[in-house]
């Protein structure tokens, strides 16, 4: 089986953005679009394919979006708790991934460690998508870029900030707008900044891109971009000290002190969810500036997207997407 029947992605999983070309980015866009707008053309698509969703930590958005998507293109779902009992603690992650490749057709992990995603993609003889790790959430990028198209915003020549901590979600979407362009502003305290692994990578795709992507702690920076996006300031099961943490990142608090300064065309973002009077306001967060819900809706249409691309490649050439 040639690469182009296997998938009509370069890559057999996601683990993290820099799996995925430009062009890999825009089309699944495209087709995230598409199927927003009309999800008749691809009913019944993933019709007897099966999906696992292995998770780690608690979920709304990403548990619903996977279950929802997949079986409104025909699939089935199932669910495995392992908040209680880690991956690869009953059996080994190795002996789990090949158990699962001989009953479904992709796999979904929500964990704890990037690391286990590594070791369960080297040995799965299916596609593995990663749906949140300590590292890297490339499908909440998916649909953040998704979200900014929708409102008028090329994500290729995006002027972004990102305020906060230099998170997981953080790392994601520096790698998506090295790849594709634009700017992106990372104002964070000098102790919260992003890895510097992810940072040289996304220098290397921004070379390539015209991207420019500045990491500082001046918070004037956000003048004049497209959208200020932040985050939770202490991750899940995150440790260290998060009370001295919070205390460094209460100065980056997005409110509308910052809003105005940003200017008025700017959007606010957050993948939620969120700790209002924290990392944000209420005013801001339930403001007719957020795009939060959209944000949120999107990923169901990309993740569909993604595994349409991933398990149904003839579709997404047949309807020349």
């Amino acid at each position: 089986m040639t690469m182009l029947e296997r998938s009509s992605l370069a890559t057999r999983h996601l683990l993290q953005i820099r799996d995925l070309t430009a062009s890999e980015i825009l089309r699944l866009l495209r087709t995230a679009s598409h199927m927003r707008g009309d999800l008749k053309p691809f009913a019944g698509a993933l019709a007897q394919r099966s999906l696992v969703l292995l998770f780690e930590k608690p979920s709304l958005r990403t548990r619903v979006s996977f279950e929802a998507g997949f079986q409104r293109l025909g699939g089935g779902v199932i669910f495995l708790d392992h908040t209680a009992s880690r991956i690869g603690e009953r059996e080994s992650v190795e002996d789990t991934a090949r158990n699962l490749s001989r009953w479904v057709d992709a796999v979904v992990i929500r964990c704890v460690s990037h690391g286990l995603l590594t070791r369960f993609s080297a040995v799965s003889d299916v596609p593995v998508i990663n749906a949140l790790s300590d590292l890297h959430h490339p499908c909440q990028a998916l649909a953040d870029l998704a979200a900014l198209s929708a409102h008028g915003i090329d994500p290729s020549q995006a002027n972004l900030a990102w305020v906060g901590d230099g998170n997981n979600v953080c790392h994601s979407l520096i790698e998506a707008v090295a790849t594709l362009g634009g700017r992106l502003q990372v104002i964070t305290p000098k102790t919260c900044r992003p890895s510097d692994e992810v940072l040289q990578v996304a220098a290397a795709r921004a070379f390539r891109s015209g991207a420019t992507i500045t990491c500082t702690d001046d918070l004037t920076a956000v003048e004049g971009v497209d959208a200020i996006y932040t985050d939770v300031w202490v991750s899940m099961g995150e440790g260290g000290d998060p009370a001295a943490k919070m205390e460094s990142l209460r100065p980056y608090q997005v409110n509308a002190a910052l809003m105005d300064c940003a200017g008025p065309q700017a959007l606010f973002m957050h993948c939620l969810p969120a700790h209002r009077g924290e990392e944000v306001t209420t005013d801001i967060l339930d403001g007719p500036r957020s795009i939060t819900l959209d944000q949120a809706e999107f990923r169901m249409h990309v993740q569909n997207a993604l595994l349409l691309s991933l398990l149904r490649p003839d579709i997404v050439h047949t309807k020349q997407i």
